[in-house]
């Protein structure tokens, strides 16, 4: 997803990933013919398009810090194109860099982009205030929420950092329209809109995080964080901080031997058949990549089955969340495997009769307002690790808020030679129906 700013004499684009949440920027002026990049994702045949589009040669690459949640495309900017990035220097990197300074002003043509050390989220974090009406918080502020501070140091102190920092961007004028880093889907904070875009003014008065007036309060808050750290975090921390990453190698056929399959197609077409052995992270639903990066090991041989399309788009998505070396996919494969979902009244008889073992494969806050008695809690993004220790004798039906994730654990313990089931529906159907249903405290 794109969109264009507000400002005439700048050249600007939003670029949203929707699948994780992340928004990178395209910043410059036509009439000198010149735009720069901030945060760019590592696929960056977007970014030459418009550049393409709009008539501009692309000059920098301008970092706000090292990502933790997705694989940037600096790297391959500076070796295809031979930009210069520009980082903090407080960031712990091995990679030719230009130093990015408290204040700082950057000339893109006539357009002048101030640096803000912003740090919090990570200690050499940086906002850019472009010709002083927008601003670029990359994972400081968001639209309705504040960054995680536990990310790179204890949540204590990057607590207090990001205290002073936002309250350093709140000082801005109200009129300031404020870009962020991420939009919802993304785990760098919890409470974030979907919405692309903000003012300063408009947070001051409904972001929870701008609400808390005292830092002890702000720290108390902030640092105690249940959500899930991104998956590959190290991994991809690593991969943003160490030498530059070029182009990933082009797909291939080939065989399921030796491999961990991962089926992108719809769960429903997976149902109805699919490799012995396959995993089920659809491509087509919401948060492909972090799904699949909480159950793949990144030092597997990792093998796609879909259709073009659909392997075209998860290789991508996979990328970008670290897996940049997979083994290929696979060109009609016979699917001999098939998987029987459970309604939501068959999952009433079944308890009756005591023959199935129901997990609960969502996450601890979504559990702890109500489930299933006599349901096993493992989230989704466990179970490959916790599969040798459930029970090979009955049915295991898995149920979430509402199938998706349901499917895709079903498919893990199918996977793992179990007799997996997925409910159709899930709690959101299931609540009220029954005195089974427990709520928190009940």
């Amino acid at each position: 997803m794109t969109c264009a700013g507000t400002l005439e004499h700048v050249l600007f684009r939003q670029f949203v990933d929707a699948d994780l949440g992340c928004a990178s920027y395209f910043i410059g002026d036509e009439q000198a013919g010149v735009a720069v990049l901030v945060d760019p994702a590592y696929w960056i045949d977007q970014y030459l398009e418009e550049a393409a589009r709009a008539g501009v040669r692309l000059t920098a690459v301008l970092e706000t810090h090292t990502h933790a949640d997705h694989v940037s495309g600096h790297g391959r900017l500076a070796l295809e194109l031979g930009l210069p990035v520009h980082i903090h220097p407080i960031a712990e990197i091995d990679y030719p860099h230009e130093p990015l300074t408290d204040g700082q002003e950057l000339e893109v043509g006539s357009v002048r982009i101030r640096v803000l050390h912003t740090p919090g989220h990570r200690p050499e974090h940086c906002s850019f205030l472009v010709d002083d009406q927008l601003l670029l918080t990359g994972d400081s502020l968001f639209v309705g929420d504040a960054a995680r501070p536990d990310l790179a140091v204890a949540p204590r102190e990057g607590a207090r950092d990001l205290f002073h920092s936002l309250h350093r961007l709140a000082e801005l004028p109200g009129g300031v329209r404020v870009y962020p880093g991420h939009v919802a889907g993304s785990l760098c904070g919890g409470h974030m809109s979907a919405e692309p875009s903000s003012t300063i003014g408009a947070e001051l008065v409904a972001n929870h995080a701008l609400a808390i007036p005292d830092i002890e309060g702000f720290i108390n808050a902030s640092a105690s964080i249940s959500s899930p750290r991104p998956p590959n975090l190290e991994r991809i921390v690593a991969l943003n901080s160490g030498p530059f990453l070029g182009a990933p190698a082009p797909l291939t056929a080939t065989s399921a031997d030796g491999a961990t399959v991962l089926d992108v197609r719809p769960a429903a077409t997976y149902a109805a058949g699919h490799v012995a052995g396959a995993i089920n992270v659809p491509v087509s639903g919401s948060s492909f990549g972090t799904r699949a990066a909480f159950l793949l090991l990144p030092e597997e041989r990792i093998v796609l089955h879909g259709s073009t399309e659909e392997v075209v788009h998860a290789a991508r998505q996979l990328r970008a969340v670290g897996f940049l070396e997979l083994g290929g996919y696979l060109e009609q494969p016979e699917t001999p495997e098939q998987m029987t979902p459970v309604t939501i009244d068959e999952l009433d008889a079944l308890l009756a009769e005591g023959e199935v073992e129901v997990i609960d494969v969502r996450e601890k806050d979504e559990r702890d307002a109500g489930y299933i008695a006599g349901s096993r809690h493992i989230p989704y993004r466990l179970l490959r690790a916790f599969a040798d220790d459930l029970p090979a004798d009955r049915p295991l039906v898995t149920i979430c808020e509402s199938g998706p994730r349901a499917a895709i654990a079903a498919s893990v313990l199918q996977a793992a030679g179990l007799d997996a089931h997925p409910v159709l529906g899930g709690i959101e159907t299931w609540q009220g129906r029954t005195i089974a249903f427990r709520r928190c405290g009940s």
